[in-house]
C-alpha cells in the first residue's frame, strides 16, 4: 500500500523523517518497502509565465518564447509543445536543474541557432501521468512567479510503499495506518468524523432484498441526486495518484478515496442505467448468488461467465455488479450522470474469495473483503462518501435504504482475560542499557491503550481487555496480546538469550535410526518413493474424509503396499522396467475403540536384479523367494536384529505359500511375501514379485536396546574351528527357523553358526517331507576342540531333533 506522508500528517502528528518512519514500521512488523522521494522529481523547477510566443525561424515545430520567472528575470526559452502560447503559467526547469524521471540535466543550449536557457515541462517529465500532449498548463491565475512548483503539482510529498501482514486487514487504509502511527510514536491522531447526512424528500423508489444475509450482513443504498460530473479538484486527484489510483471524475474519485482513506469499499451506480436495466417502475437492488448460465459485463469490459460460487448485485434480479469485486459495465457512472446509487455493504470474506477467484478476478475491493472489513466503520465511510458528494459535486441524499442483520453493536469487540506474569514468560527481558529487566504494569496499560484497547484491572497485574472493533479479527487470545505488547515495545528492546556454550548437535535415536534404515534399503538397490496419504474409498477400515478435494482422495491410506503396487504397475506401463523401491509414511485404520494411525515402511521387489545379461545369454532371471528375503535379511543384519519369519496366509493379495509374518522380540514386526498370482494376472504385473510391510514403532522399539545401539567388541577366537554336517528328512510343515532354535539349544555354548545348505523335495524323499541338510561349525575360545568335545554335542543335536521334531537322520 502507498502512503502519501502529506496526507497521513493530517491525521496523525508525526515529528519522524520519513527514513526513521520506515525503520519504525519495517521493525513493527510493517516492512517499506521502498521510500519514494517525489520532493527530487521536481527540485528546481519553478512557476513562470510565457510573455510572448514567437515561431522559430529555422524550425516548423519550435517555439521561441520569453519566459518571466520572477526576479525581473526572463528567460529565452525554445519549446516545441504544440499547446505553448502567451499568457499562460507554466513550470519551468531552470539551469542547473536535474529531472531524474528522464535523466536529464538542464544547459545552456542552441535549438537549431537559438539560445534556450531553460525547459517548459510536461507533467510526464516532472514523473506525473497525464493525458496532455504537450506541456502542463497551471490552471490557476496570479501564480506567484519564480515560487516552487511541487506544491502545486503535490510533489513535495514522500510516498512509503508499505506491506501489511494478512491478518492486519485495518492497515489497508489511511487511518489504519495513522492508529498505527500514533500507537508506535505517540502521536496524536485526527482522524475526520464525518456528521450524519440528512435525506431530502425526493422523488425515488429505491428497495432493496438481501437473499443470503449471512453472505451479506449490511447493506447501505443511497441515492444521490442533482450530481454534476466534472474532474475531481486538484488535491482529491494528488492523493488519489500518490496511492497509485488514476482519477477519473468526482463521484469515482471520491469512492476510492474513502476507499484509502477508511480501507471501505464502496460502489457507484448510474440509477438511470440501473433502471435501464431492471425494466419497470420499481427497482429493487438485491444481492444473491449466481446461477449457471448467467453472464456480466465487468468494468474491465470482459464479459464473465458466472457459476453459483459468485455474489451478485442485481437490479430487479438482472445482474449488474460482482459483490465486493467489480461493478457493471452498464451502470457505470459517466459524464451524463445525474443521479447514483451509492452502494456501501459488508460481505462475507470466504464469499468473496471463493467468486473473485472462480473468474479470475481481484480488485483493490476484492483485497479488502477478502482479509475482513471493519462492520463497525460501515456508515462512518459511507457519511464520509456522501458528505464529499454534496461537497464537490453538489449532489443532493433523496433516499437511502438500509438492510442490517450484524450482531449487536456490543458484540463487535471482544474482552480477553492478560496476566502480567505470562506476559514476561513469553517474552523474556528487556535489555534496560547497563542491567536487564521485565515489562511492567504501566508499559503494558500504555502499550495496549496507544492500540485504542480498554483495559479493566482484575487483580494484582491482571486486566480484562477489550479490544476495538477494528482489531476485532486479529486479536482473539492472551497471546495476539503479548504480540502486540513485543510489537510495539520494540523487539530489538528484548535480551538476546544464548547458551553458555555451543555443543555438537546431534539427531535423537529414532531419526538416527530411521536414518540407517533408509541407508540400508538404499544399499540394496531399492528407491525411495513418496506416496500420498489420501487414496480412493472401499475399504471398510478406512477413514473417510468428510470434505475430501477430490472423490479419488476421499479415504486415509491403511498401508503402503498398495501404492507401492500402483506404482510397480505405472513403472511397466511406462517402459520404466519393474520398480525396486520402498515408502515410508504413516497408515490410518478404525476400529471399535476409535481412530489409529502408526508409522510404517514398505517397499516391493521384482524383476531381473542383476546388471548384466550376457552371462546368462541375454534371458532374463526372474527375482527368487529367497532372492527377495535376502535383501531383507541384509537390511536386518546391517541393524543387528534377529527377526524370525512365522507362515502366514491373512493378506488375500499375497501368495498363501509364500508368505510370512516376520517376528522380533515376541512382537509382530510386519509381512513378507510374494503377490498373489490372480492380482499379478489382472494388474499385468510379472510372476515374481514381492512386498514387505514393517511397523515402523515395533522396529524402533527393538532397536532401542544398548547391545544394538552400543555394540560391544568381542574379541575373535584364535583357534580353528571344527564343522559337521547333519542331513536328514523333515515334515515340510516344519520351519527351518523351528529347526535352527533347537540346534542352538541343544548345542549350548560349542555351536558358533549353523547354515542350511541344501534343500530337496521329489524323487526318493518321503511325502510330505523334505530333504535339508546343515553345516554346524563349533569353536572354543580358549582351545581347539577335539573330536571327543565335539562328537558328544553333535550327538545331543541330533538327539533332539529326532525327539521334537520326528526327523528321519541321512547322516
Amino acid at each position: 500500500m502507498r502512503i502519501s506522508l502529506n496526507w497521513l500528517r493530517e491525521l496523525v502528528e508525526i515529528k519522524l523523517s520519513p527514513e526513521e518512519l520506515a525503520q519504525t514500521l519495517t521493525m513493527a512488523g510493517f516492512e517499506v518497502e521502498e521510500i519514494e522521494d517525489r520532493q527530487t522529481w521536481a527540485k528546481g523547477v519553478v512557476v513562470g509565465k510565457v510573455l510572448e510566443r514567437q515561431p522559430h525561424p529555422n524550425a516548423d515545430k519550435l517555439s521561441v518564447c520569453q519566459v518571466d520567472i520572477g526576479a525581473s528575470e526572463t528567460l529565452n526559452i525554445v519549446c516545441g509543445a504544440p499547446n505553448v502560447k502567451a499568457g499562460i503559467y507554466v513550470p519551468v526547469a531552470t539551469t542547473g536543474t536535474y529531472l531524474p524521471n528522464i535523466d536529464l540535466k538542464i544547459k545552456p543550449a542552441k535549438l537549431r541557432g537559438v539560445p534556450s536557457q531553460g525547459m517548459i515541462c510536461s507533467l510526464k517529465e516532472l514523473g506525473l501521468p497525464s493525458d496532455v500532449d504537450g506541456i502542463h498548463i497551471f490552471p490557476q491565475e496570479n501564480l506567484p512567479l519564480g515560487s516552487d512548483v511541487r506544491p502545486l503539482l503535490g510533489l513535495d510529498d514522500v510516498i512509503l510503499d508499505v506491506t501489511a501482514t494478512a491478518n492486519r486487514a485495518d492497515a489497508l487504509c489511511m487511518v489504519g495506518i495513522a492508529r498505527e502511527v500514533a500507537a508506535l510514536t505517540g502521536g496524536k491522531l485526527s482522524i475526520p468524523q464525518p456528521e450524519t447526512t440528512s435525506v431530502s424528500k425526493g422523488a425515488s423508489n429505491l428497495k432493496l432484498k438481501v437473499a443470503d444475509t449471512q453472505a451479506c450482513p449490511a447493506y447501505i443504498g443511497t441515492v444521490v441526486a442533482q450530481l454534476k460530473i466534472a474532474p475531481s479538484p486538484d488535491w482529491l486527484q494528488q492523493r488519489l495518484r500518490a496511492a497509485g489510483v488514476r482519477p477519473i471524475n468526482n463521484v469515482v474519485d471520491i469512492t476510492n478515496y474513502v476507499l484509502w482513506e477508511w480501507g471501505q469499499p464502496l460502489h457507484a451506480f448510474d440509477k438511470d442505467r440501473l433502471q435501464s436495466v431492471a425494466g419497470g417502475e420499481g427497482l429493487t437492488v438485491g444481492v444473491r448468488f449466481a446461477t449457471a448460465g448467467e453472464s456480466l459485463k465487468t468494468l474491465d469490459g470482459v464479459t464473465r461467465k458466472l457459476s453459483s460460487q459468485n455474489l451478485l448485485i442485481t437490479a430487479n434480479n438482472t445482474p449488474v455488479a460482482l459483490a465486493g469485486v467489480m461493478g457493471g459495465e452498464e451502470t457505470e457512472v459517466y459524464d451524463g450522470t445525474h443521479s447514483i446509487v451509492l452502494e456501501a455493504a459488508l460481505f462475507d470474506s470466504v464469499a468473496i474469495r471463493r467468486s473473485a477467484r472462480s473468474v479470475g478476478l481481484r480488485s483493490e475491493a476484492s483485497g479488502r473483503y477478502e482479509r475482513g472489513v471493519n462492520r463497525a466503520e460501515l456508515e462512518i465511510a459511507c457519511n464520509r462518501a456522501l458528505s464529499l458528494m454534496s461537497e464537490l459535486a453538489g449532489g443532493v441524499i433523496v433516499q437511502q435504504e438500509i438492510a442490517d442483520t450484524r450482531p449487536d453493536p456490543s458484540t463487535w469487540s471482544r474482552s480477553i482475560s492478560l496476566r502480567l506474569h505470562r506476559v514476561n514468560e513469553v517474552l523474556g527481558p528487556v535489555d534496560l542499557g547497563e542491567d536487564t529487566g521485565e515489562i511492567t504494569a504501566a508499559d503494558v496499560e500504555r502499550i495496549l491503550s496507544a492500540l485504542g484497547c480498554n483495559l479493566i484491572s482484575t487483580g494484582e497485574q491482571t486486566w480484562t481487555v477489550t479490544v476495538p472493533p477494528y482489531r476485532y479479527r486479529d486479536l482473539e487470545r492472551e497471546i495476539d496480546l503479548i504480540e502486540e505488547l513485543a510489537r510495539l515495545y520494540g523487539y530489538d528492546n528484548f535480551c538476546d538469550t544464548l547458551p553458555e556454550k555451543s555443543e555438537a548437535g546431534y539427531l535423537p535415536v529414532d531419526q538416527e535410526l530411521i536414518r540407517n534404515l533408509r541407508a540400508f534399503l538404499r544399499a540394496e538397490g531399492l528407491t525411495e518413493v513418496l506416496h500420498y496419504s489420501l487414496v480412493k474409498p472401499g475399504d471398510d477400515r478406512q477413514i473417510v474424509l468428510s470434505n475430501p478435494l477430490f472423490g479419488e482422495y476421499s479415504a486415509l491410506r491403511t498401508d503402503l503396499i498398495s501404492g507401492l503396487i500402483d506404482a510397480f504397475q505405472y513403472n511397466l506401463e511406462q517402459g520404466n522396467g519393474s520398480l525396486n523401491g520402498f515408502d515410508m509414511g504413516r497408515i490410518f485404520w478404525q476400529e471399535e475403540d476409535g481412530l489409529q494411525e502408526t508409522d510404517a515402511i514398505a517397499g516391493i521387489m521384482g524383476g531381473d536384479i542383476s546388471l548384466g545379461k550376457w552371462s546368462k545369454g541375454g534371458r532374463e532371471q526372474p527375482m527368487t523367494w529367497f532372492d527377495g528375503k535376502g535383501i531383507l535379511e541384509s537390511v536386518f543384519h546391517g541393524l543387528h536384529l534377529k527377526v524370525e519369519y512365522q507362515p502366514d496366509c491373512r493378506d488375500q493379495r499375497l501368495h498363501p505359500g509364500r508368505t510370512a509374518s516376520l517376528w522380533v522380540g515376541g512382537n509382530r514386526l510386519g509381512i513378507f511375501g510374494q503377490l498373489h498370482p490372480q492380482l499379478r494376472q489382472d494388474r499385468g504385473l510379472p510372476d515374481s514379485v514381492y512386498v514387505f510391510q514393517l511397523d515402523v514403532n515395533v522396529l524402533l522399539d527393538a532397536l532401542d536396546q544398548d547391545e544394538i545401539l552400543i555394540p560391544t567388541f568381542v574379541a575373535y577366537s584364535t583357534y580353528p574351528a571344527s564343522d559337521r554336517d547333519i542331513a536328514f528328512y523333515a515334515p515340510v510343515n516344519v520351519s527351518v527357523a523351528d529347526i535352527e532354535k533347537s540346534i542352538h539349544k541343544a548345542a549350548k555354548g560349542l555351536l558358533e553358526s549353523v547354515e542350511l545348505f541344501d534343500e530337496y523335495r521329489g524323487e526318493n524323499v518321503p511325502p510330505g517331507q523334505r530333504s535339508l541338510a546343515f553345516r554346524l561349525v563349533y569353536r572354543g575360545s580358549d582351545r581347539t576342540l577335539t573330536d571327543t568335545e565335539v562328537e558328544p554335542v553333535h550327538n545331543q543335536v541330533r538327539e533332539a531333533l529326532v525327539e521334537k521334531f520326528g526327523v528321519s537322520l541321512r547322516s
